[in-house]
């Protein structure tokens, strides 16, 4: 006899009590483990050199010590990291929506991942 609290029955019913957000950070996993050499972001470590892909969910102009530098929030699905281009006021194709893979050595400021002036590659836009 099958009850309300076996594994399966919990994650049949999983897929219609997940929330829009929630399965949206599952496919951004998803496509951000497809991307070859990539890490989560969660799962990156500070001072080690890493490769991570996701998606762009803002991008601003923020002057750092008086330097232009533009700032932007790269998403994964698991977690957040904010990538910092110094001496730079816009970057073509750095967008929001923008998907990429960057790759530089993250650092932890203030509890929040960052990566300054990682290389990127930019990803096509996915059908959507």
């Amino acid at each position: 006899m099958t009850t309300s609290s076996t594994p399966e029955r919990r994650g049949f019913l999983s897929r219609y009590t997940r929330t829009d957000d929630e399965m949206r950070a599952d496919v951004l996993q998803e496509e951000s483990s497809h991307v070859t050499g990539a890490t989560l972001i969660r799962d990156c470590v500070a001072g080690t050199p890493s490769t991570v892909a996701g998606r762009l969910r803002s991008v601003t102009l923020r002057p750092v010590a008086n330097a232009p530098a533009v700032e932007a929030e790269l998403y994964d699905g698991s977690a957040r990291m904010t990538l910092l281009f110094l001496g730079r006021r816009r970057i073509p194709g750095i967008t929001p929506g923008r998907r990429l893979v960057v790759t530089g050595r993250p650092i932890e400021r203030d509890g929040e991942r960052h990566m300054v002036n990682p290389r990127y590659t930019l990803l096509p836009a996915s059908a959507e």
